[in-house]
């Protein structure tokens, strides 16, 4: 038993309490359509009266909770950074331009095929996946709404750019995570992740052009009109788009998260001071409340009417109680239980690489936390692939595969949290649509089984 863990339960004691924590939150948010966090809540109390019954005293528990959010309180920030970062893009005219080009360019025939490739460029160049679907994304779906095709869609094609950036970009956190995990060179992890990537960004490609709508759905006058409208705020400039280029460059010079969007954020209100002068305290108030915009076009004022640290207290609430309960889990020795039996059933290849990815998704389902479902799964495989002689880029590869991308494809994770109140669409809308993501863990687990592109060790 580990530091950490204050009890070892039977893991049939462990399989009941795991089980109706998910059915607890699933019947909440799919059935009654509630808020994740009461769900959630009363998921913590129930665990904090098993721990009692097992004798564990409260402030070990509590201590528990307290240090598993700790643990992750630089998201936090960055959450309220992004918050002000949309604002700061919304008034600098990034945001507003960024749409404007959008809807210069965009081709109804393979629309939702654009806005995948357009957001897998830019995922990948700046290696967040978050800041391109608050930036990139938010303008991608006001196109989609000006030419009249579908939101849900789109937002699928939004999130499988944006995560396949997040996946395969060196700057990301999540990909140079999974790669120190298991102890392997950075570039060798990307290079081996191409094999399962590369199909199913293809796949992925091929089902946005499909779904596509024809050129005669386009909708040319009401596209002329948004355009109009826009130039009529006085935000659409060339030199509006210099802070995604602020960004761009800071991440390649791999500045710090918080220092790169504070950075840009910034310079989006340096912008802001060429189109108009707006008073501190009123500039306060947009970087707090969020930016509202009235054209007199509703389509572009719910577009240009967001940001704003209050904008992140939703999903930073859902952050504490999500990664609260996570640390529960952990301190009564309930992740480690299921585990440990999990591991005792696999023997082949195919089977600890099926074994590690649904390891990885039922973390992202249970606790939410992305970074958490490569960290755990990655440490509780690693003497496993050990024992197969698998080379351990092969786990760093199925950690990402099944860890990194389902997260957004979970309601009350933190990545599902944001997508959602970002793009005012849901998760279980999205869902359906966010073909890459969904692929990747099937990709990863057919070329288990099929023993395809796995690496033995050579020693």
């Amino acid at each position: 038993m580990n530091q950490s863990q204050h009890v070892k339960p039977h893991v049939i004691e462990a399989l009941l309490l795991m089980l109706s924590i998910i059915a607890i939150i699933s019947y909440s948010i799919i059935k009654l359509e509630s808020v994740p966090h009461i769900p959630i809540l009363i998921s913590i109390t129930l665990l904090i009266v098993y721990g009692t019954l097992k004798k564990v005293p409260y402030k070990t528990m509590e201590q528990s909770m307290v240090h598993s959010v700790s643990s992750s309180i630089g998201a936090i920030y960055i959450f309220l950074l992004i918050g002000v970062l949309i604002s700061s893009w919304l008034i600098g005219g990034t945001i507003p331009t960024l749409l404007y080009i959008g809807l210069s360019i965009v081709s109804a025939s393979f629309f939702y095929a654009i806005v995948f490739i357009i957001t897998s460029i830019i995922g990948t160049a700046i290696g967040s996946s978050l800041t391109t679907v608050a930036t990139i994304g938010v303008a991608m779906l006001g196109v989609a709404s000006s030419i009249e095709a579908s939101l849900v869609i789109t937002a699928g094609a939004i999130v499988s750019g944006a995560f396949f950036g997040d996946k395969m970009s060196p700057l990301s956190d999540t990909t140079n995570l999974a790669a120190s995990v298991v102890r392997v060179d950075l570039f060798t992890h990307i290079k081996n992740m191409m094999y399962t990537t590369i199909p199913a960004f293809i796949l992925s490609l091929i089902g946005y052009a499909l779904l596509s709508p024809s050129v005669q759905e386009i909708d040319t006058a009401l596209i002329s009109n948004y355009k109009e409208t826009l130039l009529a705020t006085n935000l659409i400039h060339w030199y509006s788009v210099l802070p995604l280029i602020v960004l761009i460059v800071c991440t390649l010079f791999k500045a710090p998260s918080l220092v790169t969007l504070a950075i840009s954020a910034i310079s989006g209100i340096v912008l802001a001071y060429f189109h108009s002068t707006i008073p501190l305290n009123e500039l306060f108030s947009i970087l707090y409340n969020g930016f509202s915009m009235e054209t007199g076009v509703a389509a572009i004022d719910s577009l240009l009417s967001r940001g704003g640290m209050n904008s992140m207290l939703f999903t930073i609430i859902l952050i504490v109680l999500s990664l609260s309960m996570g640390g529960l889990l952990f301190a009564l020795g309930i992740i480690q239980a299921l585990l440990e039996a999990l591991q005792n059933q696999l023997k082949s290849v195919g089977s600890v690489i099926t074994g590690a990815a649904f390891t990885a998704i039922a973390i992202n389902l249970t606790i939410g936390e992305q970074y958490l479902s490569l960290l755990l799964t990655g440490e509780a495989f690693k003497d496993k692939f050990k024992q197969l002689k698998l080379h351990p880029k092969n786990l760093a590869r199925t950690i990402e595969d099944a860890g990194t991308v389902i997260n957004p494809l979970v309601p009350w994770s933190v990545c599902g949290l944001f997508i959602a109140s970002t793009l005012n669409v849901s998760v279980l809308d999205y869902l359906p649509f966010a073909f890459f993501c969904l692929l990747s863990p099937v990709m990863t687990i057919l070329f288990g089984w099929l023993n395809i592109t796995i690496t033995k060790e050579t020693h």
